[in-house]
């Protein structure tokens, strides 16, 4: 299998997608591109058809099969592997788990554009009023996924999911802005910035030498 990720100080999907990958336990190789960089626009098409992604990252690629889309590739991942693997096992908390992944694709757009991913940075932000609503929404899940479901391990849901997965850049944003949580948030983001994985991908962020400029300027602001 290929992976194809972006910038990895920036794209929080290409986090999930890579997290995804990780969590399958399965071989693939990993291609990280300057999303914002003229090479991207060239390698996005291959024998002059565009990829069906559109261009989007993270693509898998596993023979034949193209997927793109975070969560496409983890169901796809969870499908050859095993649902167990990324799901937990009881229905209540499997169906919760569900719900709060889905609600982290399609929500939180204001959070997403107040708060840019960016690990290298330390700013403070001004947060909108939409955005301390998002955050606030947020904690709210997961302090009923550790209070219900967390007593097996540090994690949303005991052990390390699928929601971990789709909420680590929520933790990156977090720390990045500063913003304040309480003492169960606090001790479940340091026990996911910790994770063997998130530490690979974090120090390959900062290692990396592309910048792009709107994601700094929001940064600043």
């Amino acid at each position: 299998m290929k992976l194809i990720i972006g910038n990895k100080n920036y794209s929080s999907w290409s986090l999930r997608g890579w997290l995804a990958a990780k969590q399958s336990g399965l071989h693939f190789d990993e291609l990280t591109v300057h999303i914002d960089g003229d090479d991207w626009q060239a390698m996005k098409s291959q024998n002059g058809e565009f990829q069906p992604s559109a261009g989007k990252v993270p693509v898998l690629w596993d023979g034949d099969v193209v997927v793109w889309d975070s969560l496409a590739i983890l169901e796809y991942l969870s499908d050859k592997v095993s649902r167990d693997r990324f799901w937990p096992k009881p229905d209540d908390a499997r169906g919760m788990a569900r719900a709060m992944v889905a609600e982290m694709h399609s929500s939180y757009l204001s959070l997403r554009r107040n708060c840019p991913m960016n690990i290298r940075a330390r700013v403070g932000v001004e947060l909108q009023d939409q955005t301390q609503a998002d955050i606030v929404r947020i904690l709210g899940l997961w302090a009923e996924a550790r209070a219900r479901f967390g007593k097996g391990g540090p994690f949303l849901f005991g052990t390390f999911s699928a929601a971990d997965i789709f909420y680590a850049p929520i933790v990156s944003r977090f720390i990045t802005y500063g913003i304040n949580v309480p003492g169960f948030a606090t001790a479940y983001m340091q026990a996911l910035w910790e994770h063997d994985w998130m530490q690979e991908w974090v120090d390959s962020a900062m290692a990396e030498e592309w910048t792009i400029s709107q994601f700094e300027v929001s940064a600043a602001d």
